[in-house]
């Protein structure tokens, strides 16, 4: 099912006149008066609101689509850790405005965290040979991989397509805001970027978890591989004896441990998506989406070409119950990362699992870039979950007000409530940067169409 609307946003953008336009016609005119040319007003200002658009309100259409993703199914204890290639999205050259998801039942219901944990979703970005048939669902962590395909991961920072992806959230979902202001957008879709032969496709990945009738939710929500008796990964492969919790133990179709006697009805689930966007033009400014991850031990390598961070992103950690007596312990973790390149934050968020208490993120200079404080719910509705992260606070700088510089070593730290010990928790901080502000990229971009239309009537 889909379901798609319009609505009209009105963009207000007083553009004033950049100096360059002034110099720029004052040498168009000598020029013209050194071939005997006058050149007329009227065709001037009629190349100025051409290259250069209406300096006024621009009116634009923002679009919206609601998807469903294929159906996944969830028995009490289960687990579904599903793939999902080439699913619904809004296709050609647009420029995203926001991403939302929760899961629902067969009527459309929301599901509530206790009855079923959204560990995450993601949704990832990638090109596919036209002349290749894709099967649309792959289980568990097996990302397909053949040579049709190419994964197109956002800016960075982790190594290879660790944390690639272009949106993904967990519990906090449906109370975490995604929408990028004005004019800012994540553009995709370019027909110049995608190689010949290929067209943009893009995947869900859905980890959810079933606790009804388990013995411990917490528990099992958490991964820890007592529960789910496990001493191998869904490769086969052993996993070591100090891996107490985390996705090796709550792979796609394991098990969590039932109370005794419990049976409950099998449920067919999706993952409700909406996706808001506009037409891509040149009143667009992209942004650039980059992942931290608290658990990277990113090291420094000198080769020919200058300073090479590699990075080694980890993606989960524990925290250890603390040793005190104390009711309330914080266990504080950081790490320091190099940006290569910088430019203007527009937006920030962290992901957190239960138990966080917020993430910040601070510059070279130690001035706090952002800060992301979860907020847990206090009942049993679905979006006011007792006990559980139902949102995370955002950053929505005044654009420009806030800018990492090329190079820019940052602090990234993650807190966590240690009164009680927590497996496979995650310490992520998703930005927008842009690498240039609205008057900025205008300038640019209107500069080069400028003189490029008056070359032409000279040619």
């Amino acid at each position: 099912m889909v379901v798609v609307k319009s609505q009209g946003s009105t963009l207000d953008r007083r553009w004033k006149l950049p100096s360059w336009s002034t110099v720029g016609a004052e040498g168009i005119s000598g020029g013209a008066i050194k071939m005997g040319l006058i050149l007329p007003l009227a065709i001037l200002v009629l190349i100025l609101g051409t290259t250069c658009g209406a300096f006024g309100k621009r009116e634009s259409k923002v679009k919206t689509a609601v998807f469903l993703s294929p159906k996944f199914e969830l028995g009490p204890g289960s687990v579904a850790n599903k793939y999902d290639y080439d699913i619904d999205f809004p296709r050609g050259h647009i420029a995203l405005k926001s991403f939302n998801a929760e899961v629902i039942d067969e009527l459309g219901n929301p599901v509530p965290l206790h009855e079923t944990y959204l560990h995450h979703w993601i949704v990832a970005r990638y090109y596919e040979a036209k002349h290749v048939t894709t099967h649309t669902r792959y289980d568990g962590h097996r990302v397909l991989h053949q040579s049709g395909l190419v994964m197109v991961r956002n800016g960075g920072i982790c190594q290879r397509n660790t944390l690639g992806q272009y949106y993904g959230l967990g519990s906090e979902t449906r109370g975490t805001t995604t929408d990028v202001p004005d004019p800012f957008g994540i553009v995709v879709g370019d027909p110049a970027e995608i190689p010949e032969g290929y067209e943009e496709k893009w995947l869900v990945n859905i980890h959810a978890i079933d606790t009804r009738g388990v013995v411990d939710k917490m528990g099992c929500t958490e991964c820890r591989c007592d529960l789910y008796n496990v001493t191998e990964d869904e490769y086969g492969r052993p996993i070591r004896s100090d891996y107490k919790g985390g996705m090796l133990c709550c792979s796609d179709e394991s098990q969590c441990k039932l109370r005794e006697g419990f049976e409950g009805p099998k449920r067919s689930l999706y993952l409700r998506y909406t996706v808001k966007w506009v037409d891509w033009d040149k009143f667009i400014v992209p942004v650039e989406i980059y992942i931290l991850d608290v658990t990277d031990t990113v090291k420094i390598a000198d080769d020919s070409s200058g300073v090479i961070p590699e990075h080694n992103c980890l993606v989960e950690y524990d925290v250890e119950s603390c040793s005190t007596d104390e009711k309330e312990c914080l266990h504080v973790k950081r790490t320091r990362v190099p940006m290569q390149k910088g430019g203007y934050v527009i937006y920030g968020v962290a992901h957190q699992h239960s138990g966080g208490t917020g993430s910040s993120l601070y510059g070279k200079d130690g001035r706090v870039i952002c800060s992301s404080i979860p907020k847990y719910g206090k009942g049993k509705d679905a979006g006011n979950e007792e006990n559980y992260i139902v949102g995370m606070s955002t950053c929505y700088p005044r654009p420009g007000s806030v800018k990492i510089m090329h190079g820019e070593t940052l602090t990234l730290e993650s807190n966590y409530s240690s009164s009680h010990g927590h497996t496979g928790v995650m310490g992520l901080f998703y930005l927008l940067v842009a690498e240039q502000l609205p008057l900025q990229h205008f300038t640019h971009s209107s500069r080069s169409s400028f003189f490029t239309n008056i070359n032409t009537l000279f040619s």
